[in-house]
């Protein structure tokens, strides 16, 4: 949603905040809610105690007047007590019954009733409007026909004069100025905040100041990106009567932080009718059909999850609403509808797998409410996620229906109130991915009508209104993002269509340097350029007339202003959702200055069947052949709704000859052109013979259908649908899915809507269940009359399906080239060894604890955890003097990076150096292993004439010990188990040291024995684990990593320093050059 209401403290706040303050007097007030401290308010409100006040609820409640919410000229005592009398009681607005926990508190202006005004200023597609009249007050009546008008374009602002000249006719002399300079500052701020609507009632304007005393003002959330600094925190109450739920909030920050959209509205939290459904206009049209079907006063939720959200985001958002609907359990059980259209590109299976885990989560729950679950899905991989979703109905106890796009999208609805029997085993059509299965063509179940392609399809005939048609058989697309599964989707379609090239020319991306993208054009591998430049895209490929800007919403206004400046373009197809309404409507007017076609904001785009389609549009290859867009049928339709273009085409197929032409137009409330532009588009093209329009509440474009109908602009048949008829059933204000899909007078109701277009001329079913009903009855009139001719189908060409879908969908398979089995990044959250990341963390493994998972892929007991870290910190360093510290500072004093330094220290340990954890550990345990006395491992590896590994020290010995074998050894003895190899050791130390003192049990010594005796005797591993662990080299990878530690020390060490290149003294090296030489 874009224009969302704020307080009138917010509103206010925001203007003595930025308004001048010579041109109106500062507001004061004190805002009161349920936790407000009196005696506080009052210290910061001195004034509260001194002056008269007035009091009214602050809950974006109209005509409190009217409704006696007001108290006027009291005292703070009347006040307090007036606000403790209503705080957390009922109050019945109309329908809605909600209570009152938000007050406001002002200083009451004595003043005349000739001195008040009022002033409204709005926002609409081509401009704004100031409506103004010099009466004010509750008694105002028709504003309308009262008020002067002052209608100012886009990217113009009124001056003084012009303010005076159409809006202050009425208003003497001494205050016009003051009056004048006041509403001019006020749509000054009102376009530089980003305001939709904001209208002050009364006014007071006198001959010294202008006073503002009641304010309604609704602000552009969308702008927040660029306007926080300006605004500050914004809250944004919900309509009266319905209170935010902390559940809501929680969706809300969801969809805050996900590039999908997840909304949730609470209608009714002891209702029996719950719905998880996928899709702005889906979820529109499940509420419709829900309250058609009598069940209004049930309906628990409004609410969609769509832009392909990810499996654990579904995940979150289903068990907040199974967290809402299990709550308390209804006697006659309660539904759950998860519905949806077909989608376009999210990805079905893995939004159910989410769905299935919080399912799986309520199932005791879920039982204990009786709850039944309807499903009908269809889209990318959603024969994976409806089998998913079946496996799953076997084992929650509860009664699971799935259905797919062989069923109509809202029959569910009507099978789940026991409107229509259930069936019992769905009839599938045999297709899917990219392509028919074998014989699929045959046994698909509708039957649609034969039809055979005409060379005369597409072509470049000369006919009424050819300038207007957007897309041609041979229209080139440059693409803008890096959106690569969209651009082979278009040349995927292009191919069945059997173009003679690709419809994408090219892509830009401004964040690599110019390269080349690798795509499929059927078997074979095309390269397409990419380039860094706009400018270099649009000189390379003159012939492309297309622009489709996958730009996020803060950067698609720049990208498409830049576009507008290459007169090639001729469509740009905005995809982004939520851009600023006002740098939407400067779109709208360049584009049109230029003559340029703009499809979207806030859309998946448009679909030429054999011809040109925009990105995702259509979804996969399976719904394209299911829908047979690779051929053109004879109707076009325009709807709001991307998701729903998908269930048109369906719908459509199903019950004609096919499309000839979809577009989605977008969701927001100004999109780039509208119903009428399109409809005469195709009403002018001979090739399309029907019409099908998809309106949705809100706005008031599809009026303008109703007038080209009544004044025979529109001749051609239009079958023609409004959703959101449920919305007048709601006792509270609901925003749709769309930002524009919402009400604000009755004329731009749903059902408001549908009753003209009837009255028109267009043919209007009773429901959408009824739609397809709808649009076959006028098909078969078409066929009839013989303006519809049948022709032979023909079956496209066999288009490959990629690699990685083929093997998601589990139909092929091969060997991997890599295993592994310590971690897994795959998922919502890193796993190491099975234990999720945050466990690791919430649990305090510590480092030990995640050495223990990722190298032994267990959980070590917490003394050997203590272990391994105390033998990190032993081995971490030694001194610059051994060889590995020696040979990374040289490196670092080289230059070289910090990577490269550290390999050259790590490249020397070896044998000689750090290498003698691992022989320790093999010698002492060899020996042991053979029962050997330690005088005869002694005497053994003397005969050998091999050195023991541990024993010795350069420095150390037994009159001088080494403080770290000390404390490991102490350690050791104190925690572990059983330590007989750490015994054996000390032994063959005595032995050792009766011959010279230094040959001491050193630290690689204790280390390696201490780690065999760990391995053997913790009970974590088998024998033959421990023995693999000490053979593959676990022991020395902890000198290792321990070392890196010091070698990184002295990297930074020498870096901090600024120590120079390194060059070896002269006096520390023998030069010996061979004698015969020396003459």
């Amino acid at each position: 949603m874009s224009a969302k209401a704020i307080r009138e403290v917010t509103g206010k706040a925001l203007l003595n905040k930025h308004m001048p303050s010579s041109v109106c007097a500062e507001c004061r007030f004190a805002s009161v809610d349920e936790n407000t401290k009196w005696t506080e308010l009052v210290n910061e409100h001195p004034w509260l105690q001194t002056e008269k006040l007035v009091v009214k609820p602050d809950q974006l409640i109209k005509r409190r007047g009217k409704l006696g919410l007001i108290k006027v000229g009291a005292d703070f005592a009347g006040v307090q007590a007036w606000v403790d009398e209503r705080m957390n009681k009922d109050q019945k607005v109309g329908k809605a019954v909600g209570k009152l926990r938000h007050f406001i508190i002002e200083p009451f202006l004595p003043h005349d009733q000739g001195d008040e005004a009022y002033v409204c200023i709005f926002s609409h597609r081509n401009g704004d409007t100031i409506l103004f009249t010099h009466e004010g007050g509750v008694d105002i009546g028709d504003v309308d026909a009262k008020a002067l008008k002052l209608d100012v374009p886009i990217e113009e602002t009124p001056s003084e004069d012009e303010i005076m000249e159409k809006l202050l006719t009425h208003v003497d002399s001494p205050r016009k100025e003051k009056a004048a300079a006041f509403i001019k500052a006020l749509y000054d701020q009102y376009v530089d905040l980003y305001f939709t609507y904001l209208e002050i009632n009364p006014l007071v304007i006198t001959s010294e100041n202008v006073y503002i005393l009641d304010l309604a003002a609704k602000l552009d959330a969308t702008a927040e990106f660029m306007c926080k600094s300006k605004w500050g925190e914004v809250d944004y109450p919900p309509p009266f009567g319905r209170d935010a739920l902390a559940e809501e909030a929680y969706i809300a920050d969801l969809d805050a932080k996900s590039g999908a959209s997840l909304k949730l509205t609470i209608l009714n939290e002891k209702g029996r009718i719950w719905t998880m459904v996928a899709g702005g206009g889906a979820s529109v049209i499940y509420s419709d059909t829900i309250c058609e079907l009598g069940g209004a006063g049930e309906l628990a939720n409004y609410g969609e999850y769509s832009g392909a959200p990810s499996e654990q985001q579904t995940y979150e958002y289903a068990k907040t609403i199974l967290t809402l609907m299990t709550k308390e359990n209804h006697p006659d059980g309660k539904i759950l509808i998860i519905g949806g259209g077909i989608a376009n590109f999210t990805n079905v299976a893995a939004t159910f797998k989410g769905i299935v885990r919080a399912l799986q989560q309520y199932q005791a729950k879920l039982v204990e409410g009786k709850i039944s679950i309807f499903v009908r899905r269809a889209g990318p991989n959603y024969q994976e996620g409806l089998r998913v979703m079946r496996e799953v109905g076997k084992t929650l106890g509860i009664p699971v229906h799935v259905f797919g796009n062989e069923t109509h999208m809202t029959a569910i609805v009507s099978m789940a109130l026991g409107k229509r029997p259930i069936p019992r085993e769905p009839v599938v059509e045999s297709h899917t991915a990219n392509f028919l299965l074998p014989g699929g063509q045959n046994t698909a179940q509708s039957p649609r009508p034969e039809r055979k392609t005409s060379a005369m399809e597409h072509s470049s005939v000369d006919t009424k209104g050819a300038t207007k048609q957007l897309f041609q058989k041979n229209s080139k697309a440059i693409i803008w993002g890096m959106q690569t599964r969209a651009v082979q989707g278009m040349l995927d379609f292009d191919f069945v269509c059997s173009r003679t090239e690709p419809s994408v020319s090219a892509m830009v991306y401004p964040f690599t340097g110019d390269h080349k993208q690798k795509f499929y054009w059927g078997h074979k591998e095309i390269l397409i350029p990419v380039y860094k430049n706009m400018a270099d895209a649009m000189k390379k490929h003159p012939d492309a007339d297309v622009l489709i800007n996958f730009a996020s919403l803060r950067s698609a206004y720049d990208s498409t202003i830049e576009t507008l400046a290459f007169p090639q373009v001729r469509t740009i197809a905005i995809i982004a959702e939520g851009i600023p309404e006002n740098l939407t409507r400067i779109l709208i007017k360049r584009a049109k200055e230029k003559g340029v076609s703009i499809i979207g904001p806030a859309t998946v785009g448009g679909i030429k069947p054999g011809c040109f389609k925009i990105g995702n549009t259509g979804g996969m290859m399976d719904n394209i052949l299911h829908s047979k867009l690779y051929r053109p049928g004879s109707v076009a339709y325009v709807s709001r709704s991307g998701g729903m273009s998908n269930e048109l085409n369906n719908i459509i197929s199903h019950n004609t000859d096919g499309v000839y032409e979809g577009v989605a137009i977008g969701g927001d409330r100004y999109p780039g052109t509208t119903f009428m532009d399109h409809l005469m588009r195709y009403h002018d093209n001979p090739e399309v013979k029907m019409l099908v329009l998809l309106g949705e509440v809100g706005g008031v474009e599809e009026y303008e259908v109703c007038e080209a109908l009544d004044e025979k602009r529109i001749t051609k048949p239009i079958v023609a649908w409004c959703i959101g008829t449920c919305a007048d059933m709601f006792s509270s204000e609901v925003q749709f899915g769309h930002a524009g899909a919402c009400a604000n007078a009755e004329r731009e109701t749903a059902v408001y809507k549908n009753k003209a277009l009837a009255a028109a001329g267009a043919h209007v079913p009773s429901s959408f269940d009824e739609l397809g009903i709808e649009i076959n009855k006028v098909y078969q009139d078409l066929l009839h009359e013989g303006i519809i001719v049948p022709k032979e189908e023909v079956p496209p060409p066999t288009v490959p399906m990629d690699y990685n879908w083929a093997r998601e969908l589990g139909l092929i398979r091969k060997p991997a080239s890599f295993m592994t089995s310590i971690s897994d990044e795959r998922g919502q959250e890193l796993l190491y060894a099975g234990m999720p990341i945050s466990a690791v963390l919430e649990q305090g493994l510590g480092i030990g604890g995640t050495l223990s998972l990722l190298w032994f892929q267990r959980r070590l007991p917490q003394y050997a955890t203590k272990f391994l870290e105390m033998c990190l910190m032993i081995t971490a360093d030694h001194g610059p003097a051994v060889s590995g510290a020696h040979n990374t500072i040289v490196c670092t004093r080289a230059g070289k990076d910090l990577v490269s330094s550290l390999v050259s220290g790590l490249l020397t340990i070896g044998d000689r150096f750090g290498g003698a954890l691992d022989g320790a550990a093999r010698q002492f345990s060899e020996a042991f292993d053979k029962s050997m006395l330690p005088m005869e491992f002694v005497n053994d590896m003397r005969k050998k004439g091999q050195l023991i590994m541990g024993i010795g020290h350069r420095v150390k010995s037994l009159n001088n010990p080494d403080k770290r074998v000390e404390i490991v050894k102490n350690y050791v003895k104190s925690n572990f188990p059983s330590t007989p190899l750490l015994d054996y050791a000390l032994q063959v130390e005595k032995i050792t040291t009766s011959k010279k003192p230094n040959l001491i049990l050193n630290v690689d010594g204790v280390i390696g024995v201490a780690f065999v005796d760990l391995l053997r005797h913790s009970g974590s591993f088998t024998p033959e684990e421990a023995e693999e662990y000490i053979n593959i080299g676990t022991i020395n990878g902890l000198f290792v990593l321990g070392r890196s530690m010091g070698f990184i020390g002295h990297y930074l060490d020498q870096k901090r320093l600024k120590q120079g290149l390194y060059r070896h003294p002269w006096d520390d090296i023998s030069y010996v050059m061979p004698e015969h030489y020396s003459s």
